[in-house]
């Protein structure tokens, strides 16, 4: 690795039975990060977080009310293994797909990893109880572009039906997923083939990153007021704007991060600004995706192929086990 280490937070869907463990199993660090874990949602989750990681039911590990803490624990957990080498580089900037982006601030220093734990345990339990309430879906349109993709949301939920379909993802050039009631996530099956866009019905909990998610803005709003947020240490991505957050405006990114349940996650436009901004001449800047999966790697093939991604979805080598630290 280099000097300067820019980071990529996986986001939900990237979770998978047996999520961490081999982090777990060579790193005292990231062994220690899955206890805390533990330890901080043992009233919380319905088992041991480190449990439902490894072992599931996957089922369980898939309700978005677990997978987010898992995602975020299991990322910061290949983050610390990784930093516990001898001469780690150092974090100049970071990046995270929607529940990503809670992992990527509480790198660059914004809260505790406690905090953010809580954080987004509760983001999750709110956009799962908000899920149950809209009877929404999402819809992935791929080799639209985000004019055919509006036109699709136009056709299958003309304006005065009642019903909401919006550009919530845009992941890639020609990957934009849709999400509103699952009515309108029917019709849009229909109306994308004949704009000649192949369109497949996603299976997750409900209208993610859609105006249907304005209970859980709500509840997450609230639940953000009480938290302190420090300085930015690094640049962090935001989502919404896919420009970096301020490094000490707190107020701003609160709000950021409520809109971003009911904003689209503009990944491609991030991705593309990150890379040019940390450029250096002709070099193209190399980015490290955090564990679990490699989502974020198969992205940024669409988004920019000059860029490279390395996925630390296991650790590169065999190498022996930290000592047990006092």
């Amino acid at each position: 690795m280099s000097n300067a280490q820019i980071v990529l937070c996986p986001g939900q869907g990237a979770q998978a039975l047996g999520m961490g463990r081999a982090w777990f199993e060579k790193s005292a660090s990231a062994a220690a990060l899955f206890a805390r874990a533990d330890a901080a949602l043992q009233h919380v989750l319905p088992a041991p977080l480190t449990k439902l990681c490894f072992e599931g039911p996957a089922e369980t590990l898939n309700q978005t009310d677990v997978s987010q803490p898992a995602l975020y624990t299991c990322a910061i957990a290949s983050f610390h293994a990784m930093q516990a080498e001898p001469n780690a580089p150092s974090l100049v900037a970071c990046a995270g797909l929607s529940l990503g982006e809670y992992t990527a601030l509480h790198l660059a220093g914004a809260f505790s990893f406690e905090v953010g734990l809580h954080l987004v345990a509760t983001r999750g339990r709110v956009m799962q109880a908000a899920a149950q309430q809209s009877l929404g879906g999402m819809v992935a349109l791929i080799g639209a572009d985000e004019a055919q993709a509006q036109a699709v949301c136009d056709g299958a939920a003309p304006e005065g039906h009642g019903d909401v379909l919006v550009c919530a993802n845009f992941n890639a050039p020609g990957q934009i997923v849709l999400s509103g009631h699952a009515t309108a996530c029917e019709r849009a099956l229909e109306v994308a083939s004949t704009l000649g866009c192949r369109a497949t019905k996603l299976h997750v909990a409900g209208a993610f990153h859609s105006p249907l998610m304005a209970p859980a803005a709500d509840a997450l709003r609230s639940a953000l007021e009480s938290v302190e947020f420090h300085p930015l240490q690094c640049e962090v991505w935001s989502n919404v704007t896919a420009r970096p957050h301020a490094q000490n405006d707190p107020q701003l990114l609160k709000k950021l991060l409520v809109d971003q349940l009911v904003h689209p996650v503009r990944w491609a436009q991030s991705m593309l600004a990150l890379t040019a901004a940390l450029a250096v001449g002709a070099d193209r800047p190399v980015l490290h995706e955090l564990a679990p999966g490699s989502v974020l790697k198969g992205l940024m093939r669409r988004i920019d192929r000059s860029c490279e991604v390395t996925s630390h979805d296991q650790p590169s080598t065999p190498a022996p086990a930290e000592a047990p630290r006092a």
